[in-house]
């Protein structure tokens, strides 16, 4: 398994495998062929499908200036939903081609390699075997991730919380519409400041933590810089529960970084075995990974065992097993914004039964992830990030 630092990523919205991992591959595909005078990119799958919505021509042309751009909506018999064929070429004539996959939270793998994100770092490869690890060497899963990556992924993982804070921070100041024609205001700061009469604990917390997924989901669809956690349309989820719990709470940066690290590790075991790419898997890959890496965040930050970290991560996956991916015009707002709340409060429930009920589980978190991905397969191209089915048709046929 390879290093945490594969799930965490700036870079610009609304979508990690249709912006960030376009322009990752475009770039690096420039660089391997410098002797090249011009290119061109075919789309393919939900790249082509949902591409206009998401920006990736834009993403792909700030690589490559003068790229010729083709989409192709037909062919189905793709290895991968999201499917680029790059070419380059030298005084007319073809001198390359490869065919490049933008696996979900902006990583790319290039076909018959095995991608591009990092080394080999973990020996385990689930949740199970590193929880044995755990237990057997008396560690806690910040101390086994800080063992096994080194103490420099400290200063990796600070760069990533000052990021997210900064994503938060700016959504919260901004109002008006959002680009892409459906008229969706920005919420986050109406949120923030706005408070019921006589207005309870819970209910602030609720409305603090939504104001703050709106904040990075709207920075996310407004194409400013977010973190992929794991990707750009899930990047409200964990920045919202965490900025909370060290802005509102109180809980020190160090334990911040801490609930990060046990984060990162969730978001790779579902990388690794599953999938965190809504083309492949739904929304269940993307906003439930995030909700199930913000749980096992906060029971880190609430010092629960080892148990109880996973039993929280568990269930908010596995409630958010079948969720379709059907951005409305191809754009990452409705439903995803809202989303993202939703998915933040979820977490905080998971943690809160997994706190008492941990003893009384029966599944294991591996068997939800594997759960997850079989799910993902099965689900009709329609709901996997092609805006042909669910909401997205919904609003069409309407419209």
């Amino acid at each position: 398994m390879r290093s945490i630092k594969s799930v965490y990523k700036v870079g610009h919205g609304p979508s990690s495998s249709h912006t960030v991992g376009p322009y990752r591959a475009a770039k690096i595909y420039k660089n391997k062929h410098k002797d090249a005078d011009s290119f061109s990119v075919c789309l393919y799958g939900s790249l082509a499908c949902t591409g206009e919505g998401h920006s990736t021509a834009k993403a792909i042309k700030s690589a490559i200036e003068d790229i010729v751009i083709e989409i192709d909506r037909e062919k189905t018999d793709l290895k991968h939903p999201n499917t680029m064929v790059f070419k380059a070429y030298k005084s007319g004539k073809v001198i390359d081609e490869s065919t490049i996959y933008s696996i979900g939270g902006g990583s790319i793998r290039f076909e018959n390699n095995d991608g591009d994100d990092f080394v080999e770092i973990y020996p385990q490869k689930n949740f199970t075997g590193m929880l044995k690890t755990c237990k057997k060497e008396g560690l806690s899963l910040p101390e086994f991730v800080y063992k096994s990556e080194g103490e420099e992924i400290k200063d990796f993982l600070k760069e990533i919380w000052h990021a997210m804070e900064s994503e938060v921070e700016r959504g919260l100041l901004k109002e008006g519409e959002l680009p892409g024609g459906l008229k969706i205001t920005r919420k986050a700061k109406l949120l923030n400041e706005r408070r019921c009469y006589n207005e309870s604990p819970d209910v602030t917390m609720n409305r603090k933590i939504s104001a703050y997924a709106y904040a990075c989901s709207e920075e996310n669809a407004d194409e400013s810089l977010v973190v992929t956690a794991p990707t750009c349309g899930s990047c409200g989820v964990i920045p919202a529960v965490l900025y909370y719990m060290r802005h509102d709470k109180g809980f020190p940066e160090e334990e911040i970084i801490d609930a990060l690290a046990v984060a990162g590790l969730i978001g790779n075991v579902i990388r690794t075995n599953a999938s965190i790419s809504g083309a492949e898997c739904g929304c269940q890959a993307e906003i439930g990974s995030a909700c199930s890496m913000a749980a096992g965040a906060l029971a880190c930050l609430y010092k629960l065992n080892l148990d109880q970290i996973e039993y929280a991560a568990e269930i908010a996956m596995e409630h958010h097993l079948g969720l379709t991916c059907d951005p409305v015009n191809g754009l990452v707002q409705i439903p995803c914004i809202e989303r993202n709340a939703v998915a933040a409060m979820r977490a905080i429930n998971a943690v809160d039964l997994s706190r008492f009920l941990y003893e009384t589980r029966k599944i294991s978190f591996d068997d939800v992830v594997d759960t997850m991905y079989k799910t993902g397969k099965d689900l009709s191209e329609k709901y996997r990030e092609t805006a042909h089915g669910g909401l997205a048709a919904l609003y069409g046929e309407n419209k």
